[in-house]
């Protein structure tokens, strides 16, 4: 079969290789990969690729053999699913704990934007707590997670102000009832909750932003910079202040993947995708990615998915 690996070239992160169809574990089921979606992390992973790297974590495809233990969905089941690794091929291996079924009215490329961004906003919001009539802020909004998170706290009752770089970016997120400004020193707190994904100088400006006794939930650090915090200069400006280190990870995702789905289908859930191309331009949309060129998710068909 056909999958992608990493070259270590930044200007073409991958190229197809040959390689042998994955053999599932006994509790995992073999996918025909119709559609997968890179996220930004992974485009970093891909800079300085480790040995035995297989990108991929986002895919929807078909079951063509289900799991010897008896577990997940049966052959022919459209699924979503998220895998540790090996997703951009044709015949991707998942754990059935981290596959969900699709419902007839959730296509291939929607199904594959939703794993690691919306799993991300998902459990992000639940770190954050009931939102109802709380002030929110949200920084480094542009991408998959900053969608998903906008969308699902402002129908929670947030009044929520996203940061970011410019005003072309935040138009989807004010149709989807956020406020938002275009740097995060325009943003007029106190906020009860700062969600933080920036890093670098952001994350200092951001904390001052908090509300005594309030909560900064870091999940992401996109500027690739380090935080520098000054004690003193915190002094009467964040007293109290929870800073809450978060990341997504941490199977099963089914459950997860299986809300998802459903509220997609409800029409609660709306994937912003910036991007759908054959998976022969991989190399480009993984450049693009990466530099922050397109809004929302990007996702990548195979030939099934075409």
């Amino acid at each position: 079969m056909q999958r992608l690996i990493p070259t270590g070239d930044a200007a073409r992160p991958v190229a197809f290789a040959e390689a042998p169809q994955p053999t599932p574990e006994p509790g995992a089921a073999l996918i025909k990969v119709e559609a997968f979606a890179p996220n930004r992390g992974e485009t970093f992973l891909l800079e300085r690729p480790r040995q035995g790297l297989l990108p991929g974590k986002d895919i929807a495809g078909l079951v063509v053999q289900a799991a010897a233990d008896g577990s997940g969905p049966g052959i022919g089941t459209r699924v979503v699913g998220h895998p540790a690794q090996g997703g951009w091929a044709e015949y991707a291996a998942v754990p059935t704990h981290s596959l969900a079924v699709l419902t007839d009215g959730i296509d291939s490329v929607r199904a594959a934007a939703l794993p690691l961004a919306g799993i991300t906003a998902l459990r992000l919001l639940r770190t954050a707590g009931s939102l109802t009539g709380r002030r929110v802020l949200l920084t480094g909004a542009l991408g998959g997670v900053g969608h998903y998170v906008t969308e699902l706290a402002v129908a929670a009752g947030a009044e929520l102000t996203a940061v970011t770089a410019t005003p072309v970016r935040g138009e989807r997120l004010t149709e989807l009832g956020a406020r938002v400004v275009h740097d995060v020193t325009a943003a007029q707190g106190p906020f009860d909750v700062v969600l933080e994904s920036t890093g670098g100088t952001t994350l200092p400006i951001a904390l001052s932003k908090v509300r005594p006794g309030g909560l900064l939930v870091w999940f992401g650090q996109a500027s690739r910079s380090p935080v520098t915090l000054d004690f003193f200069e915190l002094l009467g400006v964040a007293e109290g202040v929870t800073i809450q280190h978060f990341h997504y990870a941490g199977a099963p995702y089914g459950p997860d993947l299986a809300a998802l789905v459903g509220l997609v289908e409800r029409g609660r859930l709306h994937p912003e995708i910036g991007r759908i191309a054959d998976w022969a331009d991989t190399a480009d949309t993984l450049v693009d990615l990466r530099e922050r060129r397109i809004r929302g998710k990007a996702v990548l068909l195979t030939g099934e998915g075409r």
